[in-house]
């Protein structure tokens, strides 16, 4: 019996405000299956035991209406190496968990999609890359990260930049890169002719 094919699994990351999650998103209006790492991690803060968990470490103030505010996260772990270092061990592997679940859903199906796709901000940073069969990264000019950010009311690009590696290193780690400077419709092309080359 002939073995059943299995979807490329692509992690897919970039510089703040390239384009990420516009990409995922056109993907998934293409029919590719995705997963974002950023909203598995807003599902984690809303589990209750979590965000207990967060709050007795990094203080009430980082619950906000009930739910833990990520801003005031990032602001209570920013200068405290130990907190971040903390948050990360509670926070990671549950996503990592999720990806798993997520890889493993998609192969279990009887006719597998030829690509399955995880957008992970922290991809290489997490030292994730080495999971995925490709990675594609997403890359902008400077200036134009800065605008996308200020048009979606993004103060903090400067300050989440510092904590990521430079959007060119990521790009030399990459399978493939994506150079984000036209319109969305021009980057669904781009990601689904990159993905068609990977396969």
């Amino acid at each position: 019996m002939r073995e059943k094919r299995k979807p490329l699994f692509i992690g897919l990351s970039g510089g703040v405000a390239a384009g990420k999650s516009t990409a995922l998103a056109a993907l998934a209006e293409a029919g590719v299956p995705t997963l974002s790492a950023d909203q598995v991690v807003h599902e984690i803060y809303a589990d209750q035991e979590v965000a207990k968990l967060v709050a007795e470490r990094l203080g009430a103030d980082v619950i906000v209406d009930g739910a833990v505010d990520r801003d005031a996260v990032a602001r209570a772990v920013f200068n405290e190496p130990e907190a971040r270092v903390w948050l990360e061990q509670l926070i990671w592997p549950r996503v990592g968990q999720r990806i798993i679940d997520f890889r493993r859903e998609w192969e279990a199906v009887d006719d597998p999609p030829e690509a399955i796709v995880v957008e992970v901000p922290l991809l290489f940073e997490a030292g994730m890359d080495q999971a995925f069969d490709h990675t594609i990264v997403i890359v902008a000019d400077k200036a134009l990260r800065l605008s996308r950010a200020a048009e979606r009311g993004d103060e903090e690009i400067e300050a989440r930049e510092e904590r990521q590696l430079p959007q060119e290193i990521k790009a030399d780690r990459a399978s493939a890169v994506i150079e984000n400077h036209g319109s969305r419709e021009d980057l669904k092309d781009e990601i689904l002719s990159t993905i068609k080359n990977l396969a």
